[in-house]
């Protein structure tokens, strides 16, 4: 085999119709799943009045962490999609990685912050 013929990555028509197709249904999917997550976040805070604010803290930011993190994954995939060559498939693939350490590890820090600020203001005494 030679080096021209290894270095070109070609992706069948099918095959990428039906990676676009699975990709989309992925979106709209989690399109659904963050809606059912809001209402439902929505009802728990409605019953909750004492930990309310913090609890609509955590949800927006979790919401808004989930939303960050599936739309990351869901473009990294379009751009293995599109990507001319193995090398160029492993290089987006390693950007992609120690990308999403930094910002996982960035959100769980945010989130401890929230979450303990939450649970003070639910431990302070009513006035």
């Amino acid at each position: 085999m030679s080096d021209d013929v290894r270095d070109r990555f070609e992706i069948p028509k099918e095959m990428r119709s039906m990676a676009e197709a699975s990709l989309e249904q992925a979106r709209k999917t989690f399109e659904k799943f963050v809606a059912a997550a809001q209402t439902t976040a929505d009802t728990i805070e409605e019953r909750n009045a004492s930990v309310r604010e913090g609890a609509k803290d955590v949800r927006q930011k979790a919401v808004a962490y989930a939303e960050k993190n599936v739309q990351g994954s869901l473009d990294h995939a379009q751009s293995l999609l599109n990507a001319k060559d193995l090398s160029e498939v492993m290089r987006l693939h390693s950007e992609y990685v120690q990308g999403q350490m930094r910002v996982l590890t960035e959100q769980a820090s945010e989130m401890s912050q929230i979450v303990g600020k939450a649970a003070m203001e639910a431990a302070k005494p009513k006035a």
